[in-house]
């Protein structure tokens, strides 16, 4: 749930460079939160890893929004939308763990990074809404972008490349589900039944892809050090989501937006120095595309609330 708090609030502020820098912040949690689930790779399954995340967060957001809110947050209108919104959050979260545990972070990071454009082109198809010459032209450079990125990883792996354009397009999904909930309830509690919802789904998910006999897929007793690793991981991803939920608080939305491509450039020098990933240059050159279009897309003077 990286870019839902980029549509809470479009308030400005005095102080811009502070949510600037709670911006940053988060955005640099998020990275490292990846970094610490492609370090699980061929210790425990992505699924798995999800899974336990997830469980850790809910519990974790269930206790702080009873201390904050009381019982009465824990109501939960139009539930077919919560539910929508915790399917759709399970499916990009299990692409994406996967994704990073298979290739290197830095490609599955930036293909993640399609999701704004694809909430774009989904909201035309199911809201009837009108697309502009110029978000077409969005979409173009960064499916371009796209290609490029994935062009290694294609021959590598094969299908299983496209995990992270699975999980853009969940995250696309959940932008639009998003919408029909908005203002039904706070964005604590909205982030809360989102991780309830999602993380009994993952652990059917794993559960099942834990019978398929494939030995990566095994859900083995983890260690001490994994189920740390994994507290760390659902401790950086709550605290990410927070920072970015404060920093749209006290600035606009458009003037946060561009801040959230920073995650591209922790992606590449976590992968780079840590992982030993180190991107071509045509793949440079597509994430560079990506980040272009996201930026061109975001134009303050143009993003539409």
């Amino acid at each position: 749930m990286k870019n839902d708090e980029l549509a809470i609030s479009e308030r400005p502020v005095a102080r811009p460079n502070r949510s600037l820098l709670l911006a940053l912040a988060g955005f640099s949690f998020f990275a490292l939160g990846d970094g610490i689930t492609k370090s699980t790779h061929g210790l425990w399954p992505g699924p798995a890893v999800a899974a336990l995340r997830f469980t850790v967060g809910a519990c974790g957001l269930a206790l702080l929004l009873w201390r904050l809110e009381g019982k009465r947050a824990f109501a939960m209108p139009q539930p077919r939308w919560h539910f929508v919104r915790g399917l759709v959050i399970a499916f990009s979260t299990l692409c994406y763990f996967t994704a990073v545990q298979l290739m290197p972070l830095a490609t599955a990071t930036a293909i993640g990074f399609t999701a704004p454009p694809l909430t774009v082109l989904l909201s035309a198809l199911f809201l009837r809404e009108r697309v502009s010459p110029r978000i077409w032209s969005v979409m173009a450079l960064a499916f371009a972008g796209t290609l490029l990125v994935l062009r290694p990883s294609l021959a590598m792996l094969g299908w299983a490349a496209l995990l992270p354009v699975g999980s853009a397009f969940g995250m696309a999904v959940l932008m639009i589900a998003n919408r029909a909930v908005a203002g039904s309830t706070s964005a604590l509690a909205a982030q809360m039944l989102a991780a309830t919802i999602c993380a009994p789904i993952l652990w059917f998910a794993a559960l099942l892809l834990d019978r398929s006999g494939v030995p990566a897929l095994h859900i083995g007793t983890p260690s001490t050090a994994l189920l740390l690793r994994i507290a760390g991981l659902a401790v950086l991803a709550t605290v990410g989501h927070l920072l970015v939920y404060l920093a749209t608080t006290r600035s606009s939305a458009a003037r946060i937006a561009p801040t959230n491509y920073v995650q591209i450039l922790f992606a590449v020098a976590l992968g780079w120095i840590i992982f030993g990933d180190r991107p071509d240059l045509p793949s440079l050159a597509g994430m560079a595309m990506i980040i272009a279009a996201g930026l061109w897309l975001f134009q303050p003077d143009r993003i539409r609330r």
